[in-house]
Formats: structure tokens, C-alpha cells, sequence
């Protein structure tokens, strides 16, 4: 599969239907199919990237309007003054499933420890 045909770059695209919620030229956010939490949007650029390890020097920008939009949801969302989590899953091992970079925004609840066994309190 090419980066130009994973779900996320069809969806960025149009090409296949979702909940967007927020959507610019350079980043696209949805929701979540499978929702872990009572607020799950995904935040991916426009411009496939496969994983955080492709990200280059002159993704900096793209990276930082991820993270903008990600904060911007959380408020509109009614999740920023609780407090919400951001996960980037990179490669295999790391749990990332489908090959285009991605930011989750999960919450509306308390969402417990980062692995399961505890710890994780950074």
C-alpha cells in the first residue's frame, strides 16, 4: 500500500466518509471508529507521512498546527480543563495500525495510567 492510499489519506481526500471534525490545509481531524474514550479523534496531516520516525526537519510546522488543532478540539470538545490525552503510535511495536502519522485526542473521562502495569505518571 502506498501513503497516498492508506484510510487517512482517502479520508483527508474525500474519498471516503467520516465524522470530520475540523479540517484545514494542512491537517485533517475525525473521529475515532472505534472510540477508546468518550471523546477519540484522530489528527492527521494532509501530506501522508508513515510514521513520527519519516517526520523530517521540515515538518515542524505541520507537527506544531497537529498539536494546535488537538488543543483547539480539546475546548471545543469540553475536555481541556479535566485534561486529555495525546498519543502518537509509531511503527509495529509502538501499536501504530494504520501507516500515516497520527494524533489521538482521547478523553472525557479519567483515562488511568499510559500501559497497562501501572506507572506512567510523566
Amino acid at each position: 500500500m502506498s501513503d497516498r492510499d492508506t484510510i487517512f489519506a482517502r479520508i483527508v481526500r474525500g474519498e471516503l466518509e467520516a465524522d470530520v471534525v475540523h479540517r484545514d490545509d494542512r491537517v485533517t481531524a475525525f473521529r475515532d471508529i472505534a472510540p477508546q474514550a468518550p471523546v477519540h479523534i484522530l489528527v492527521v496531516p494532509n501530506e501522508p507521512v508513515p510514521s513520527a520516525a519519516d517526520v523530517e526537519e521540515r515538518h515542524e510546522a505541520l507537527l506544531g498546527r497537529m498539536f494546535l488543532v488537538a488543543k483547539r478540539l480539546a475546548e471545543r470538545e469540553g475536555i481541556a480543563e479535566d485534561g486529555y490525552r495525546l498519543i502518537v503510535n509509531c511503527r509495529d511495536h509502538g501499536g501504530q495500525e494504520v501507516p500515516h502519522l497520527h494524533l489521538h485526542l482521547l478523553g472525557g473521562r479519567a483515562l488511568g495510567p499510559m500501559l497497562a502495569g501501572g506507572g506512567g505518571r510523566g
